[in-house]
Protein backbone atom coordinates (compact mmCIF):
# COMPACT_ATOMS: atom_id res chain seq x y z
CA UNK A 1 0.00 0.00 0.00
CA UNK A 2 1.40 3.38 -1.03
CA UNK A 3 1.29 6.26 1.44
CA UNK A 4 0.78 9.78 0.10
CA UNK A 5 0.30 13.29 1.46
CA UNK A 6 -1.90 15.88 -0.23
CA UNK A 7 -1.18 19.57 0.24
CA UNK A 8 -4.06 21.81 -0.81
CA UNK A 9 -6.43 18.91 -0.18
CA UNK A 10 -9.62 20.99 -0.29
CA UNK A 11 -8.89 22.56 -3.70
CA UNK A 12 -9.76 21.29 -7.17
CA UNK A 13 -6.64 19.16 -7.79
CA UNK A 14 -6.39 18.14 -4.14
CA UNK A 15 -9.91 16.70 -4.08
CA UNK A 16 -9.16 14.80 -7.29
CA UNK A 17 -5.95 13.46 -5.75
CA UNK A 18 -8.00 12.15 -2.84
CA UNK A 19 -10.41 10.55 -5.35
CA UNK A 20 -7.42 8.66 -6.71
CA UNK A 21 -6.43 7.64 -3.17
CA UNK A 22 -9.91 6.20 -2.67
CA UNK A 23 -9.95 4.29 -5.96
CA UNK A 24 -6.37 3.01 -5.67
CA UNK A 25 -6.44 2.34 -1.94
CA UNK A 26 -3.56 4.66 -1.06
CA UNK A 27 -3.05 5.49 2.60
CA UNK A 28 -3.10 9.27 3.25
CA UNK A 29 -1.18 10.36 6.35
CA UNK A 30 -1.10 14.15 5.84
CA UNK A 31 -3.42 16.72 4.31
CA UNK A 32 -3.19 20.49 4.29
CA UNK A 33 -5.70 23.25 3.62
CA UNK A 34 -5.90 27.01 3.89
CA UNK A 35 -8.94 27.69 6.09
CA UNK A 36 -11.77 25.29 5.20
CA UNK A 37 -12.09 23.72 8.65
CA UNK A 38 -15.25 21.70 8.01
CA UNK A 39 -13.93 19.96 4.91
CA UNK A 40 -10.46 19.46 6.41
CA UNK A 41 -12.03 17.77 9.44
CA UNK A 42 -14.21 15.54 7.26
CA UNK A 43 -11.22 14.45 5.14
CA UNK A 44 -8.97 13.95 8.16
CA UNK A 45 -11.51 11.60 9.72
CA UNK A 46 -12.28 9.77 6.46
CA UNK A 47 -8.64 8.97 5.73
CA UNK A 48 -7.56 8.59 9.37
CA UNK A 49 -4.60 10.88 8.74
CA UNK A 50 -1.84 11.44 11.27
CA UNK A 51 -1.34 15.12 10.48
CA UNK A 52 -3.30 18.11 9.21
CA UNK A 53 -1.64 21.44 8.42
CA UNK A 54 -3.72 24.61 8.10
CA UNK A 55 -2.14 27.70 6.56
CA UNK A 56 -4.47 29.96 8.56
CA UNK A 57 -3.57 29.91 12.27
CA UNK A 58 -7.13 30.66 13.40
CA UNK A 59 -8.42 27.79 11.29
CA UNK A 60 -5.77 25.50 12.78
CA UNK A 61 -6.93 26.31 16.33
CA UNK A 62 -10.55 25.67 15.38
CA UNK A 63 -9.67 22.39 13.69
CA UNK A 64 -7.60 21.22 16.67
CA UNK A 65 -10.67 21.68 18.88
CA UNK A 66 -12.86 19.78 16.42
CA UNK A 67 -10.38 16.88 16.33
CA UNK A 68 -9.61 16.76 20.06
CA UNK A 69 -11.27 13.33 20.28
CA UNK A 70 -8.62 11.92 17.88
CA UNK A 71 -4.83 11.48 17.86
CA UNK A 72 -4.51 13.68 14.76
CA UNK A 73 -1.88 16.40 15.20
CA UNK A 74 -2.74 19.81 13.75
CA UNK A 75 -0.03 22.18 12.49
CA UNK A 76 -0.45 25.84 11.55
CA UNK A 77 1.13 28.40 9.24
CA UNK A 78 3.86 27.95 6.65
CA UNK A 79 6.31 26.57 9.17
CA UNK A 80 3.69 24.10 10.34
CA UNK A 81 3.18 22.80 6.80
CA UNK A 82 6.94 22.28 6.44
CA UNK A 83 7.14 20.52 9.82
CA UNK A 84 4.23 18.25 8.90
CA UNK A 85 5.92 17.34 5.61
CA UNK A 86 9.08 16.39 7.48
CA UNK A 87 7.11 14.15 9.89
CA UNK A 88 4.98 12.51 7.21
CA UNK A 89 5.83 8.93 6.22
CA UNK A 90 4.45 9.43 2.71
CA UNK A 91 6.59 8.29 -0.20
CA UNK A 92 4.95 10.90 -2.45
CA UNK A 93 3.60 14.33 -1.60
CA UNK A 94 1.09 15.91 -3.99
CA UNK A 95 1.58 19.68 -3.80
CA UNK A 96 -1.62 21.27 -5.11
CA UNK A 97 -1.46 24.43 -3.00
CA UNK A 98 -2.64 27.43 -5.01
CA UNK A 99 -0.24 30.20 -5.98
CA UNK A 100 3.12 31.34 -4.66
CA UNK A 101 2.19 29.88 -1.26
CA UNK A 102 3.17 26.47 -2.65
CA UNK A 103 6.84 27.39 -3.19
CA UNK A 104 8.24 26.84 0.31
CA UNK A 105 6.31 23.56 0.75
CA UNK A 106 7.81 22.31 -2.55
CA UNK A 107 11.31 23.03 -1.23
CA UNK A 108 10.42 21.32 2.06
CA UNK A 109 9.24 18.20 0.19
CA UNK A 110 12.48 18.02 -1.79
CA UNK A 111 14.57 18.45 1.37
CA UNK A 112 12.61 15.67 3.08
CA UNK A 113 13.69 13.18 0.40
CA UNK A 114 10.11 12.47 -0.67
CA UNK A 115 8.88 12.34 -4.25
CA UNK A 116 7.25 15.61 -5.26
CA UNK A 117 4.10 15.23 -7.37
CA UNK A 118 3.93 18.84 -8.49
CA UNK A 119 0.59 20.46 -9.23
CA UNK A 120 1.72 23.88 -7.97
CA UNK A 121 3.21 25.43 -11.11
CA UNK A 122 4.12 28.63 -9.24
CA UNK A 123 6.96 26.77 -7.51
CA UNK A 124 8.78 26.66 -10.84
CA UNK A 125 7.43 29.93 -12.22
CA UNK A 126 8.56 31.95 -9.20
CA UNK A 127 11.82 30.17 -8.33
CA UNK A 128 12.44 27.47 -10.91
CA UNK A 129 16.24 27.72 -10.84
CA UNK A 130 16.28 27.35 -7.06
CA UNK A 131 13.76 24.48 -6.98
CA UNK A 132 15.51 22.50 -9.71
CA UNK A 133 18.93 23.09 -8.09
CA UNK A 134 17.52 21.75 -4.81
CA UNK A 135 16.14 18.68 -6.59
CA UNK A 136 19.49 17.98 -8.25
CA UNK A 137 21.40 18.45 -4.99
CA UNK A 138 19.10 16.05 -3.15
CA UNK A 139 18.73 13.56 -5.98
CA UNK A 140 15.00 14.15 -5.56
CA UNK A 141 12.30 13.18 -8.02
CA UNK A 142 9.76 15.70 -9.37
CA UNK A 143 6.81 14.19 -11.23
CA UNK A 144 4.55 16.76 -12.93
CA UNK A 145 0.82 16.57 -12.26
CA UNK A 146 -0.28 19.27 -14.73
CA UNK A 147 -1.82 17.41 -17.67
CA UNK A 148 0.48 19.14 -20.18
CA UNK A 149 3.69 18.39 -18.33
CA UNK A 150 2.64 14.86 -17.50
CA UNK A 151 2.04 14.36 -21.23
CA UNK A 152 5.49 15.73 -22.10
CA UNK A 153 7.15 13.62 -19.40
CA UNK A 154 5.52 10.50 -20.83
CA UNK A 155 6.32 11.46 -24.44
CA UNK A 156 10.00 12.07 -23.64
CA UNK A 157 10.34 8.33 -22.98
CA UNK A 158 10.28 7.83 -26.76
CA UNK A 159 13.75 9.29 -27.36
CA UNK A 160 16.91 10.86 -25.99
CA UNK A 161 17.06 14.46 -24.79
CA UNK A 162 19.59 15.24 -27.54
CA UNK A 163 16.98 14.13 -30.09
CA UNK A 164 14.29 16.58 -28.92
CA UNK A 165 13.55 19.35 -31.41
CA UNK A 166 10.83 21.16 -29.45
CA UNK A 167 8.00 20.72 -26.99
CA UNK A 168 4.41 21.33 -28.05
CA UNK A 169 2.12 22.62 -25.29
CA UNK A 170 -1.56 22.36 -26.11
CA UNK A 171 -4.07 24.92 -24.85
CA UNK A 172 -7.84 24.65 -24.85
CA UNK A 173 -7.99 28.32 -25.77
CA UNK A 174 -10.36 28.97 -22.86
CA UNK A 175 -13.85 30.41 -23.26
CA UNK A 176 -12.75 33.31 -25.48
CA UNK A 177 -11.00 31.55 -28.35
CA UNK A 178 -11.56 33.48 -31.58
CA UNK A 179 -12.48 36.78 -29.91
CA UNK A 180 -10.59 39.93 -30.84
CA UNK A 181 -8.91 42.24 -28.35
CA UNK A 182 -11.79 44.70 -28.81
CA UNK A 183 -14.45 42.03 -28.23
CA UNK A 184 -12.72 40.96 -25.02
CA UNK A 185 -13.39 44.36 -23.45
CA UNK A 186 -17.04 43.45 -22.86
CA UNK A 187 -16.75 39.90 -21.47
CA UNK A 188 -18.10 39.27 -17.96
CA UNK A 189 -16.94 37.30 -14.93
CA UNK A 190 -19.57 34.63 -15.63
CA UNK A 191 -18.31 34.35 -19.23
CA UNK A 192 -14.75 33.95 -17.96
CA UNK A 193 -15.57 31.16 -15.50
CA UNK A 194 -17.34 29.08 -18.16
CA UNK A 195 -14.38 26.93 -19.23
CA UNK A 196 -15.21 24.68 -22.22
CA UNK A 197 -13.47 21.47 -21.12
CA UNK A 198 -11.86 21.56 -17.65
CA UNK A 199 -13.43 21.97 -14.22
CA UNK A 200 -10.91 23.94 -12.15
CA UNK A 201 -10.69 26.45 -9.33
CA UNK A 202 -11.76 30.02 -10.12
CA UNK A 203 -8.26 31.55 -10.18
CA UNK A 204 -6.89 28.90 -12.55
CA UNK A 205 -9.98 29.28 -14.73
CA UNK A 206 -9.30 33.02 -15.01
CA UNK A 207 -5.67 32.29 -15.93
CA UNK A 208 -6.88 29.85 -18.56
CA UNK A 209 -9.18 32.50 -20.02
CA UNK A 210 -6.31 35.04 -20.32
CA UNK A 211 -3.87 32.27 -21.40
CA UNK A 212 -1.63 33.39 -18.53
CA UNK A 213 -1.83 29.79 -17.37
CA UNK A 214 -0.24 28.68 -20.63
CA UNK A 215 2.54 31.22 -20.17
CA UNK A 216 3.20 29.78 -16.72
CA UNK A 217 3.30 26.31 -18.25
CA UNK A 218 5.97 27.38 -20.74
CA UNK A 219 8.17 28.52 -17.85
CA UNK A 220 7.41 25.35 -15.90
CA UNK A 221 8.24 23.11 -18.87
CA UNK A 222 11.49 24.97 -19.54
CA UNK A 223 12.64 24.26 -15.97
CA UNK A 224 11.31 20.71 -15.67
CA UNK A 225 12.74 19.47 -18.94
CA UNK A 226 15.74 21.82 -19.29
CA UNK A 227 14.55 23.16 -22.65
CA UNK A 228 14.85 26.86 -23.68
CA UNK A 229 11.45 28.57 -23.71
CA UNK A 230 12.06 29.53 -27.36
CA UNK A 231 11.79 25.80 -28.22
CA UNK A 232 8.37 25.45 -26.62
CA UNK A 233 5.41 25.99 -28.95
CA UNK A 234 1.87 26.71 -27.74
CA UNK A 235 -0.89 25.33 -29.97
CA UNK A 236 -4.62 25.78 -29.36
CA UNK A 237 -6.43 22.43 -29.24
CA UNK A 238 -10.06 22.97 -28.31
CA UNK A 239 -10.96 19.38 -27.52
CA UNK A 240 -8.26 18.94 -24.82
CA UNK A 241 -7.55 15.35 -25.87
CA UNK A 242 -3.90 15.67 -26.95
CA UNK A 243 -2.50 17.00 -23.70
CA UNK A 244 0.90 17.93 -25.15
CA UNK A 245 3.60 16.40 -27.31
CA UNK A 246 7.30 16.20 -28.11
CA UNK A 247 8.66 16.80 -31.61
CA UNK A 248 11.92 14.99 -32.32
CA UNK A 249 14.66 15.96 -34.75
CA UNK A 250 13.39 13.41 -37.30
CA UNK A 251 10.06 15.33 -37.27
CA UNK A 252 8.17 12.52 -35.55
CA UNK A 253 5.73 13.90 -32.96
CA UNK A 254 4.95 11.77 -29.92
CA UNK A 255 2.00 12.86 -27.78
CA UNK A 256 -0.27 11.67 -24.96
CA UNK A 257 -4.01 11.38 -25.62
CA UNK A 258 -6.71 10.87 -22.99
CA UNK A 259 -10.00 12.30 -21.79
CA UNK A 260 -9.49 15.51 -19.78
CA UNK A 261 -9.25 14.12 -16.22
CA UNK A 262 -6.62 15.27 -13.72
CA UNK A 263 -7.00 12.03 -11.77
CA UNK A 264 -5.00 10.26 -14.47
CA UNK A 265 -2.09 12.66 -13.97
CA UNK A 266 -2.12 12.24 -10.20
CA UNK A 267 -2.22 8.45 -10.44
CA UNK A 268 0.60 8.38 -13.00
CA UNK A 269 2.81 10.56 -10.76
CA UNK A 270 2.19 8.44 -7.65
CA UNK A 271 2.48 5.03 -9.34
CA UNK A 272 5.36 5.86 -11.71
CA UNK A 273 7.12 3.95 -13.23
CA UNK A 274 4.26 1.44 -13.05
CA UNK A 275 0.79 1.74 -14.55
CA UNK A 276 -2.46 0.43 -13.11
CA UNK A 277 -6.13 0.51 -14.15
CA UNK A 278 -7.69 3.93 -13.70
CA UNK A 279 -11.11 5.15 -12.61
CA UNK A 280 -11.01 7.65 -15.48
CA UNK A 281 -13.05 7.05 -18.61
CA UNK A 282 -11.35 5.45 -21.64
CA UNK A 283 -10.78 7.54 -24.76
CA UNK A 284 -13.09 6.68 -27.67
CA UNK A 285 -11.47 8.21 -30.76
CA UNK A 286 -14.31 7.21 -33.08
CA UNK A 287 -16.85 8.87 -30.81
CA UNK A 288 -14.64 11.95 -30.59
CA UNK A 289 -14.69 12.17 -34.38
CA UNK A 290 -12.14 14.93 -34.92
CA UNK A 291 -9.52 17.10 -33.28
CA UNK A 292 -8.67 20.68 -34.25
CA UNK A 293 -5.56 22.84 -33.82
CA UNK A 294 -4.90 26.56 -34.23
CA UNK A 295 -2.31 29.26 -33.57
CA UNK A 296 -2.50 31.50 -30.50
CA UNK A 297 -3.65 35.08 -31.14
CA UNK A 298 -0.88 36.89 -29.26
CA UNK A 299 -2.45 40.31 -29.86
CA UNK A 300 -5.70 39.36 -28.12
CA UNK A 301 -3.84 37.27 -25.51
CA UNK A 302 -0.48 38.97 -24.77
CA UNK A 303 0.39 37.24 -21.50
CA UNK A 304 2.01 34.04 -22.88
CA UNK A 305 4.49 36.24 -24.78
CA UNK A 306 5.25 38.08 -21.55
CA UNK A 307 6.00 34.75 -19.85
CA UNK A 308 8.48 33.78 -22.56
CA UNK A 309 10.13 37.20 -22.19
CA UNK A 310 10.23 36.89 -18.39
CA UNK A 311 11.89 33.47 -18.56
CA UNK A 312 14.53 34.83 -20.94
CA UNK A 313 15.24 37.91 -18.79
CA UNK A 314 15.60 35.76 -15.67
CA UNK A 315 16.13 36.87 -12.10
CA UNK A 316 12.79 37.48 -10.40
CA UNK A 317 10.93 38.62 -13.51
CA UNK A 318 8.75 35.49 -13.57
CA UNK A 319 8.00 36.03 -9.87
CA UNK A 320 6.97 39.62 -10.62
CA UNK A 321 4.68 38.43 -13.41
CA UNK A 322 3.12 35.75 -11.21
CA UNK A 323 2.58 38.08 -8.24
CA UNK A 324 0.93 40.73 -10.40
CA UNK A 325 -1.29 38.10 -11.98
CA UNK A 326 -2.40 36.76 -8.58
CA UNK A 327 -3.40 40.28 -7.52
CA UNK A 328 -5.10 41.07 -10.84
CA UNK A 329 -7.02 37.77 -10.96
CA UNK A 330 -8.26 38.30 -7.40
CA UNK A 331 -9.37 41.85 -8.23
CA UNK A 332 -11.23 40.56 -11.28
CA UNK A 333 -12.94 37.81 -9.27
CA UNK A 334 -14.01 40.52 -6.81
CA UNK A 335 -15.24 42.54 -9.83
CA UNK A 336 -12.97 45.49 -9.03
CA UNK A 337 -11.52 45.42 -12.56
CA UNK A 338 -12.61 44.20 -15.98
CA UNK A 339 -11.26 41.13 -17.77
CA UNK A 340 -9.34 43.33 -20.20
CA UNK A 341 -7.64 45.09 -17.26
CA UNK A 342 -5.91 41.90 -16.09
CA UNK A 343 -3.21 42.00 -18.78
CA UNK A 344 -2.80 45.76 -18.25
CA UNK A 345 -2.11 45.23 -14.54
CA UNK A 346 0.32 42.34 -15.09
CA UNK A 347 2.26 44.00 -17.91
CA UNK A 348 2.24 47.36 -16.09
CA UNK A 349 3.72 45.88 -12.89
CA UNK A 350 6.27 43.96 -14.93
CA UNK A 351 7.44 47.08 -16.77
CA UNK A 352 7.83 49.01 -13.51
CA UNK A 353 10.24 46.46 -12.00
CA UNK A 354 13.19 46.06 -14.45
CA UNK A 355 15.68 45.68 -11.59
CA UNK A 356 14.02 42.41 -10.56
CA UNK A 357 16.00 40.69 -13.30
CA UNK A 358 19.08 41.11 -11.08
CA UNK A 359 17.59 38.99 -8.25
CA UNK A 360 19.53 35.85 -7.38
CA UNK A 361 18.61 34.52 -3.94
CA UNK A 362 15.29 33.22 -2.65
CA UNK A 363 14.99 36.25 -0.36
CA UNK A 364 15.52 38.54 -3.38
CA UNK A 365 12.77 36.73 -5.25
CA UNK A 366 10.32 36.85 -2.34
CA UNK A 367 11.02 40.57 -1.90
CA UNK A 368 10.33 41.14 -5.61
CA UNK A 369 7.10 39.17 -5.17
CA UNK A 370 5.99 41.49 -2.35
CA UNK A 371 6.94 44.63 -4.29
CA UNK A 372 5.10 43.45 -7.42
CA UNK A 373 1.92 42.85 -5.42
CA UNK A 374 2.05 46.39 -4.06
CA UNK A 375 2.64 47.87 -7.51
CA UNK A 376 -0.18 45.78 -8.99
CA UNK A 377 -2.58 47.09 -6.34
CA UNK A 378 -1.50 50.64 -7.17
CA UNK A 379 -2.23 50.06 -10.85
CA UNK A 380 -5.67 48.64 -9.96
CA UNK A 381 -6.44 51.81 -7.99
CA UNK A 382 -5.36 53.91 -10.97
CA UNK A 383 -7.64 51.91 -13.25
CA UNK A 384 -10.57 52.08 -10.83
CA UNK A 385 -10.41 55.85 -10.68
Amino acid sequence: MKTIAVLGATGSVGTQALDVARSRGYKVDLISAARNVALAESLAREFSVKYVAMADEGAAKSLALSLKDTDIKVFSGNEGIEEAVAKSEAETVVNSILGCAGLLPSLAILRSGKRLALANKESLVVAGDIVMAEARARGAVILPVDSEHSAIFQSLAAGKKSEVKRLILTASGGPFFGKTREELRSVTLADTLAHPTWKMGKKITVDSATLMNKGFEVVEAAHLFDIPSERIKIVVHRESILHSAVEYIDNNVIGEFSVPDMRMCVQYAVDYPERFPSASLPLDLAKLGKMTFAEVDHEAFPLPSLAIRAKAEGGAMCAVMNAADEVAAEAFLEERIRYSDIAEVVIGAYERMPDARLAVSLSDILEADRAARSIAESIIKEISH
